[in-house]
């Protein structure tokens, strides 16, 4: 039994040996094939990340056509949606469904971004038109989203409120302002459907915008220039006042409470009250430097360096002698023609006096009006009226020539002539602007005492210029005569061979009135040109007057000097004065005395003309005849 299991072990042991053998061989063999299929796998791998490569390339080459192309086909789109708001008519089933109002809300997105690119003189309507639209899809958004709120539609709500935070509030006009006062009015309509309280509501966002808003954007176009730049600033000012106070009267037509004027008026007090507190004398310290700066700028035009008007008891005095006695104090200055009077500097001071007049009335405190306006006033009264016209007639009244001076420069009656057009744009302005500031305040009699007072120191200046402009025009008569009058013209050598119809004195005076004359139509209105033409015209008679009784007639020289008298009585007519007239023609009534016959005397002295004239006087143009020495003369005459 030992040897069997002996055997039967060994042969056991013999095959297991040989299926040993046989198993690592057939491991070995499988471990080759392992090795091979590894070795192709490597390969597999390899190929498959170069393919993965090859397609991943492929992949972008075809995303760079694809996204252009996309884009392209998203642009052509969007010029398709911009043509149909250029033509006026929106055709396309996007703006027509209103299922597809978050599609629409896309669109109208992005072409309110490029309408906002494009100019706006040549695009204003389009743009007017998308931005309408986008207004109308938000609200309509708005809407959706109260609605879905109302029915608890919290997915909804979700949704449409993605939709809705792209959405920035566009407006028509790019101004603060109309923005503020669009957004109130299409809130407006929507806080009544969704709050219980819409005017509490309506309120709070009306002063957040007052404060928040409006209060940075004032202070943001005020403070650049407060302190570089008072004009600008008070522009700005006077602006940005108007049109918070006129966005304040469009939001009164809301619910805002009970007392809704109170309200918005703290609120814009709020924004503009360190501004106001100060305004009337940044206004001043403008109105001055502006005014020097004007009247400067017109002197250096004219190389002119102001003299000194000088004051005090010196000049006082003078002043007081000149107007009393109307002598020329001083030396003559010679003003080349030129008046010192500006109607371009003139125009410029009203209007900025304007200009201020109506910042005044828009920023002043009703409290305050009054006095504020009085101070605009006083400043226009220093630079036009004493800086201005008071200096020039000041120069021109020291322009005019003594009465015997040979100088014929006559130049105050421009003076005068522009002295009045300025008065009269003066007083205009004083009846339009500042009389509706001060009618009703104690300060009107205070202006219209100032206005009294230097109206009148300006009129005795012009009335003693135009006095003394006549005494020298009288004096260039005399010169006149005195140069051109020969004792022989009245007394001629050949009684039988006088040639002429007048002097050559006459005429050359009679020419020379007739310029005057037409000057001073031209330089005064209304009835100031009567009573200097009166004025002019009784001097001139006086003078003709005088001047005949220097010379003795004869008879033909009698004849010469009717002629004459006939002549002046003719430039007397371009007076337009009865009286100069009827001067001229009783003179002219007196010469008929120089050639009538003795045996006439009488009757012509108790003619109609010469009846009511004083006996010496008569007398005194009978002993101008030649012959009144003859004993016949003397005994008609008596």
């Amino acid at each position: 039994m030992d040897e069997r299991i002996q055997r039967k072990v060994e042969k056991l042991e013999q095959q297991c040996q040989k299926e040993a053998k046989e198993f690592a061989k057939k491991v070995q063999e499988l471990q080759k094939s392992n090795q091979v299929a590894f070795q192709h796998f490597q390969e597999l791998d390899e190929h498959i990340s170069y393919v993965a490569t090859k397609v991943c390339h492929l992949g972008d080459q075809l995303e760079g056509v694809n996204t252009p192309r996309q884009r392209a086909v998203e642009a052509q789109k969007l010029m398709k949606y911009f043509n149909e708001f250029l033509d006026g008519e929106l055709k396309s089933d996007v703006f027509t469904n209103s299922e597809k109002i978050k599609e629409a809300a896309d669109i109208i997105q992005k072409l309110h971004l490029i309408a906002q690119e494009l100019p706006f003189d040549r695009f204003s309507e389009v743009k007017s038109k998308i931005a309408s639209k986008y207004h109308d899809l938000e609200c309509q958004l708005i809407q959706e989203f109260t609605n879905a709120q109302r029915r608890g539609e919290i997915s909804r709500m979700r949704e449409v409120a993605a939709v809705l935070l792209h959405f920035k509030g566009a407006f028509l006009r790019n101004d603060v302002f109309e923005d503020a006062a669009i957004l109130c009015q299409r809130v407006n309509k929507q806080v009544g459907e969704v709050f219980s309280n819409p005017e509490t509501v309506l309120a709070k966002l009306i002063q957040n915008i007052f404060e928040v808003k409006l209060q940075s954007y004032v202070k943001d176009q005020l403070e650049e220039h407060r302190k570089s730049d008072a004009e600008q600033y008070l522009k700005n000012l006077y602006d940005l006042y108007t049109r918070t106070t006129n966005l304040s009267s469009k939001l009164m037509e809301f619910n805002l409470g009970t007392d809704k004027q109170t309200f918005l008026s703290k609120l814009i007090k709020s924004i503009f009250i360190s501004y106001l507190e100060n305004y009337i004398e940044v206004e001043i310290g403008y109105l001055k430097t502006r005014s020097a700066m004007i009247l400067q700028r017109y002197y250096d035009s004219k190389n002119h360096q102001k003299r000194s008007i000088g004051t005090g008891g010196i000049q006082d005095l003078k002043e007081r002698i000149r107007q009393r006695t109307n002598l020329p104090l001083g030396p003559s200055i010679d003003t080349h023609g030129e008046t010192f009077l500006s109607q371009e500097v003139v125009v410029n001071l009203l209007q900025e006096t304007k200009q201020a007049f109506e910042r005044c009335h828009r920023l002043s405190d009703p409290s305050d009006l009054p006095k504020n306006a009085f101070r605009i006033f006083s400043m226009l009264v220093e630079f036009l009226c004493t800086e201005h016209i008071d200096y020039a007639l000041e120069t021109g009244l020291a322009g005019i020539p003594s009465s015997d001076s040979r100088s014929a420069n006559l130049y105050f009656l421009d003076v005068v002539h522009q002295a009045n057009t300025i008065f009269h744009l003066f007083d205009k302005q004083f009846n339009d602007h500042l009389m509706p500031l001060i009618s009703s305040s104690p300060k009107l009699s205070e202006c219209l005492q100032k206005k009294k007072d230097i109206i009148e120191q300006m009129e005795v200046k012009l009335d003693m210029g135009i006095d003394r402009t006549l005494n020298c025009m009288i004096g260039q008569m005399k010169h006149i005569l005195a140069a051109e009058q020969k004792k022989t013209d009245f007394k001629p050598e050949d009684e039988n061979n006088v040639l002429i119809q007048y002097t050559n004195a006459c005429v050359k005076v009679c020419g020379y009135v007739r310029k005057q004359v037409e000057k001073i139509r031209n330089s005064m209105d209304g009835k100031n040109v009567d009573t200097v033409l009166m004025e002019l015209g009784v001097r001139f008679h006086r003078l003709i007057y005088e001047h005949l009784q220097q010379y003795s007639y004869s008879c033909m020289g009698g004849m010469l000097a009717i002629c004459d008298v006939a002549e002046y009585r003719k430039c007397a007519k371009d007076f337009k004065i009865p009286l100069v007239l009827q001067l001229f023609d009783t003179l002219h009534a007196l010469c008929n005395l120089l050639v009538v016959a003795p045996d006439n005397l009488k009757q012509v002295c108790s003619g109609e003309q010469l009846a009511n004239l004083d006996k010496n006087i008569l007398h005194s143009f009978v002993q101008l005849r030649a012959d009144y020495r003859s004993a016949r003369l003397a005994r008609h005459f008596s």
